[in-house]
């Protein structure tokens, strides 16, 4: 089946390599240059070559050494523009050619982000990121924008601010100072093949620390970031990020990109994590100070085995990149730290995808596993916690059913290692796992496989999974032991209740969580409850965003609900830095909404130009301001 979200021809002809020639204008906020692409036929007479597009200003192709004529197709509202070179001759199969593209991209480009200096940690330089996952990357450069093709990048980029790439830098080293203002010339090369997706780049007053090596890897880990947030970011991920690196690497096979850079974002990131090839982009909302949310990296490095390697061929199998990377997520916090902390991460997970499954109760496609998006169908209007906790509770399931981990994790190694550097569908898994445990386990375990309610996992819909998973909840006993408290209270008067700030003394940032979520399943808690839960636990003014985005939505489900949205609509536009976190602005907006619609829209157009394009979009579908 053919990507539906591609304009491009790529089963008939594919990007191998692209070379990107860029310039950062701060002034125009817009990159140009070129793109130039080494293509490789799949068939005769292939007599075009279609590229996607959105807001670029093409300048002018070439084919080989000739200027060639070239159409812009209409803007599609979520594809963008077909961008149709046709060929002097027509090729045959495993024909090569060279096509370059000159090119600018426009300010209005989805893809990336351009910061105002006011919004930046050090407020003195402008910054720019992209973000180029679903299918953005065709904002940034002319390319067949699917990840069902892999292919390999390089770039050179000249720029008055320091800039990063999702590849390995060539020059300048990365202890190259480089002075604001300055025009330098940076050369990366990306040799691994990848998606378009994780093609990113990154500018501004940028900044660089090692991690302190692990013995015997022969790969890096560092983190970069704006002078003023380099302490504060060394220290929340120095600890575990190459512990999970090389934890991984003996799970499952060996880390492929020589690099495992972090990149700690202005606030207005859309997400908590992007696992760009060598240079994982994250959101500052992690830099907690306690290192109690350093998951979210334990998530962006499995992405290195599953997404950026072994990868989804289209949209429509989404849940293959995600499910597999939240199930090993999860085995690195087993590893690393213990097994109950593997189940507690299920546990947490469980709440997200219940809610998530209730906002897609009108839209019941979007509750499966594997979704048959239609041509042209945004896959950003499936984006949530469906394909990361179902699909790794389907994997965990799959685990338990055939005997465990320790006979399960090589099934997991022969997976990455089958289909290493490939893009595959949901079929292909099933017959490869079929195929796996036929030789593996004989007609015992292909038993076991065909006891699996198939339909109902992948295309099922509803509130519950097909099968009821059981965790070890040991880390969560007092987290429950003290909501049931709360919710007994119900009844008591106020000056009766006997809580006390002590209540939490034992409690980690992960229990809390738990607390709060485990509260917001029972009924509301009366008013004059919020209130006394406010003043005993202070969870209103909590550094920990995970903490604070749970305890609005306890109290905006309340009869409190008043009260506390103009705060929490407050907590998400803060002049010192938007959540700009989709996982914290989008749910809080559409909490404040249900409360008060004319206070969610207020605030919202305010302060809409401090957020990234792609949340802009969602929270105006979110709002109803658009469609």
């Amino acid at each position: 089946m053919a990507d539906p979200t591609t304009q491009s021809n790529y089963l008939d002809i594919s990007t191998k390599h692209v070379h990107f020639d860029w310039t950062i204008n701060w002034e125009k906020r817009t990159i140009s240059g070129s793109a130039t692409h080494t293509l490789i036929a799949h068939r005769d007479g292939v007599d075009k070559v279609i590229f996607d597009t959105s807001a670029l200003d093409i300048t002018s192709v070439e084919v080989g050494d000739s200027e060639q004529q070239y159409t812009l197709g209409d803007q599609h509202k979520v594809m963008g523009s077909a961008l149709v070179i046709p060929l002097h001759a027509s090729l045959g199969p495993n024909t090569e050619l060279r096509v370059k593209v000159t090119y600018s991209t426009t300010p209005s480009a989805a893809a990336i982000g351009w910061l105002e200096k006011e919004q930046t940690a050090g407020r003195q330089y402008e910054y720019l990121y992209t973000q180029c996952q679903a299918i953005y990357a065709r904002s940034l450069a002319p390319l067949q924008d699917t990840p069902a093709i892999r292919i390999t990048y390089s770039a050179d980029v000249r720029s008055s601010l320091p800039v990063l790439l999702s590849a390995l830098r060539l020059s300048p080293p990365t202890d190259h100072p480089h002075t604001p203002g300055d025009i330098v010339e940076y050369k990366y090369n990306q040799p691994s093949p990848i998606a378009s997706y994780l093609i990113a780049i990154a500018s501004g007053n940028l900044v660089y620390r090692a991690f302190p090596p692990v013995a015997g890897k022969s790969w890096s880990t560092g983190v970069w970031t704006e002078p003023e947030t380099l302490e504060a970011a060394y220290w929340e991920f120095s600890k575990d990020t190459g512990r999970y690196v090389a934890t991984a690497e003996e799970l499952i096979t060996q880390y492929d990109y020589g690099v495992y850079d972090l990149l700690v974002l202005p606030p207005s990131f859309p997400y908590g994590g992007m696992e760009n090839a060598c240079l994982t982009f994250v959101t500052p909302t992690l830099l907690a100070g306690d290192r109690s949310l350093v998951d979210v990296v334990a998530h962006e490095i499995s992405h290195s085995w599953f997404g950026n390697n072994v990868g989804n061929a289209n949209a429509s199998h989404f849940w293959l990149n995600e499910g597999f990377t939240t199930y090993t997520e999860r085995l690195l916090q087993h590893y690393v730290h213990s097994p109950a902390e593997r189940d507690f991460s299920y546990i947490i997970g469980r709440k997200g995808l219940l809610d998530d499954l209730k906002l897609y109760e009108s839209r019941p496609k979007y509750q499966r596993l594997v979704i048959r998006f239609e041509h042209g169908e945004d896959p950003d209007d499936a984006y949530s916690s469906v394909p990361y906790e179902k699909g790794s509770n389907f994997i965990l399931y799959l685990e338990r059913l055939l005997g465990g981990l320790e006979v399960f994790l090589p099934y997991v190694r022969d997976y990455a290692s089958t289909f290493r550097g490939k893009a595959i569908t949901t079929d292909e898994w099933k017959a490869h796992l079929f195929l796996y445990w036929e030789k593996h386990g004989g007609e015992k375990k292909l038993q076991l496989l065909r006891t699996v309610d198939w339909d109902a996992w992948l295309y099922g819909e509803g509130l519950n999974l097909p099968v009821e998973i059981k965790y070890d909840t040991s880390l969560a006993t007092n987290a429950y032991a003290l909501a049931h408290r709360w919710d007994k209270s119900r009844n008591a008067d106020e000056s009766k209740l006997e809580f006390k700030p002590s209540d939490l003394d034992s409690f980690n940032a992960n229990q809390k969580v738990v607390f709060l979520e485990r509260l917001q399943l029972a009924e509301p808690l009366p008013a004059s409850h919020i209130h006394v839960l406010t003043r005993t636990y202070g969870f209103d003014t909590t550094l920990n965003d995970e903490i604070r985005l749970r305890w609005y939505k306890l109290a905006l489900a309340t009869d409190a609900a008043p009260i506390y949205a103009s705060r929490a609509a407050d907590w998400v536009v803060d002049k010192r830095g938007v959540k700009g976190r989709m996982k914290f602005c989008r749910p809080v907006f559409r909490a404040v909404y249900e409360v008060d619609s004319e206070l969610a829209r207020y605030t919202w157009e305010e302060n809409r130009q401090f957020f990234h394009p792609i949340a802009r979009k969602l929270i105006d579908k979110d709002l109803g301001l658009t469609e």
